[in-house]
């Protein structure tokens, strides 16, 4: 019984360890994708792309082993409901993943970049998308239901840029009609941005579960 515990817990700390570095890559790359569309730097956003192949297989294995735990371990109660969030995680930070590699691929379709003054706008949004994401991973190793609702209420802050970003986008296609094009491409990138707070605040919301049995006050409300 003892061996079967312990093995029970490896598994566990190696599911833990796998999150946490999905996290850890899907984290950077919000941030590299962001710098290399404000600076034009082709080939970060190049080295973004790539990493999604490497966070889509380590979402592959976070499966593998979660179904593997499942089969062989049959789990109960809160082990049964650590393992759920964990496969539920993997599945939103492969999404953030993809968000910043499509931010990324924005990154040579921005003309006039140095006149642009919309870029200006994005990098702001961009730093509390990723610190949320940074957050929230804190909040999942940490098994910490306090820093998980706080990054959830920073989600109507993403909200707010996105929303002012929208409105100047749109004020300056229609007071500049040449730069519809890379103001397009720029609603676009803030849309993106947008979604990984949204992602992160999912994630916020499992990390609480996963350690209170509970979603957070406002969360139940929608989930009674």
């Amino acid at each position: 019984m003892e061996h079967t515990v312990k093995a029970f817990e490896e598994d566990i700390t190696r599911l833990r360890g796998l999150i946490a570095e999905m996290g850890g890559l899907a984290e950077l790359s919000v941030q590299e994708a962001l710098d290399a569309l404000v600076n034009g730097d082709e080939d970060l956003a190049q080295k973004v792309i790539v990493r999604d192949k490497e966070i889509d297989a380590l979402e592959m294995e976070v499966d593998r082993l979660a179904v593997r735990i499942i089969a062989l371990r049959a789990p109960m109660a809160d082990d049964l409901r650590e393992v759920i969030a964990a496969l539920k995680i993997a599945g939103v930070v492969e999404r953030i993943g993809d968000y910043a590699k499509n931010i990324a691929k924005r990154t040579g379709k921005i003309e006039g970049r140095r006149k642009f003054e919309p870029l200006a706008l994005i990098p702001a949004m961009g730093e509390v998308a990723a610190e949320m994401v940074h957050d929230v991973l804190t909040a999942y190793a940490a098994r910490d239901p306090q820093l998980a609702r706080e990054v959830i209420a920073r989600d109507a802050t993403v909200d707010a840029f996105y929303d002012s970003i929208f409105r100047n986008l749109v004020t300056h296609m229609v007071e500049n009609p040449a730069t519809i094009g890379s103001a397009a491409q720029l609603l676009f990138v803030a849309r993106n941005v947008e979604r990984v707070g949204d992602h992160a605040t999912n994630v916020a919301e499992m990390v609480h579960f996963a350690a209170t049995g509970t979603y957070p006050p406002d969360r139940e409300e929608q989930n009674p």
